[in-house]
């Protein structure tokens, strides 16, 4: 690890643990910092150590409560702004409103593309993320976008745990497809797809399922978990087609709802995700499988900060 003595890390209230781990693997001790929420909602900032001049990075995930924590971000980039930081570094583990990309019907906002003009307005020289919903939205800036991926850490787990051995990578839908492909080189498997065609909860007893996967173990990918309908109906189908065990693997434990007391009870053997949303204790369970991502964000924004390339972070050689 390259020395990181003059970088300013903050940490917001999005995500406090995953900016410890990303400091602790930096060998760097985070910025102080108070973020006081008012009795009406109002947020204001303070910054206890001088940024002049300086090159900061502030770690903030725009998930549950959304709004809050985006506000957040942006009133902590006005203060940088106003204070004379270098650059200021949004690192944004879970880019929220990502699914609001495109107008799927008349009279729709564009959200992802709001979010990135607020972000670029509130002082933004950079952005760092990590599986984005879709990689278009990169598009939406007009500042350098370090778009990291969580895909070889949970290739490396399934490989390290087993379970790639004589299994099928699934898509839980058609949009899937990609990520299942790219998973699918990883641990060399061949994939599957779960042939659903719209949003709405169908009877898993009648949904096909392309490709073979009977008497193999399965592992459904995606980017996120959010209610949990999507993985729940491809765990049943596959169940029925004759799958053996099943892995959910997601990048955004998102969670809402009652999505935890369902996956809990469902044919999943583990569910995997990551640590760019903190899961609060009464949503965790037993076959909850959190991998950490810490490592990755530590080495991009140590590359960034040095002024080095990122390449390294994408090249299958170097990461499996």
């Amino acid at each position: 690890m390259q020395e990181n003595a003059g970088i300013k890390l903050f940490a917001l209230n999005g995500n406090p643990k995953l900016a410890a781990k990303i400091a602790e693997d930096m060998g760097v001790t985070l910025c102080q910092a108070s973020i006081k929420h008012f009795s009406d909602g109002e947020i204001q900032v303070n910054i206890d150590d001088s940024v002049r001049g300086d090159d900061v990075f502030i770690i903030q995930s725009i998930s549950d409560p959304v709004n809050e924590n985006l506000m957040e971000l942006l009133v902590m980039m006005d203060a940088l702004r106003r204070a004379s930081a270098g650059s200021i570094n949004a690192v944004i583990p879970y880019y929220g409103y990502a699914r609001a990309d495109r107008k799927a019907r008349s009279r729709e906002p564009i959200t992802a593309k709001l979010l990135a003009n607020f972000i670029q307005l509130a002082g933004a020289n950079r952005v760092i993320t990590m599986d984005l919903h879709a990689g278009q939205l990169q598009g939406f800036f007009n500042i350098p976008v370090d778009h990291l991926l969580a895909i070889y850490t949970q290739a490396q787990y399934f490989k390290d745990e087993g379970i790639a051995d004589d299994v099928v990578v699934v898509a839980p839908d058609h949009n899937g497809v990609k990520a299942a492909r790219n998973m699918a080189e990883l641990l060399k498997a061949p994939i599957a797809i779960i042939d659903k065609r719209d949003e709405e909860r169908i009877d898993p007893q009648n949904m096909t399922v392309i490709g073979d996967v009977k008497g193999h173990k399965c592992i459904v990918i995606d980017d996120l978990i959010d209610t949990g309908a999507k993985a729940l109906d491809a765990g049943m189908a596959l169940k029925a087609a004759g799958a053996g065990d099943i892995y959910a693997c997601a990048t955004h434990p998102i969670l809402s709802g009652n999505a935890s007391e369902e996956l809990k009870e469902s044919d999943y053997k583990e569910i995997v995700v990551t640590d760019t949303i903190q899961i609060p204790a009464e949503k965790q369970f037993d076959r909850l499988k959190v991998l950490s991502v810490s490592a990755i964000f530590a080495k991009a924004l140590t590359l960034i900060y040095h002024h080095q390339s990122v390449d390294a972070l994408f090249s299958k050689k170097d990461n499996i």
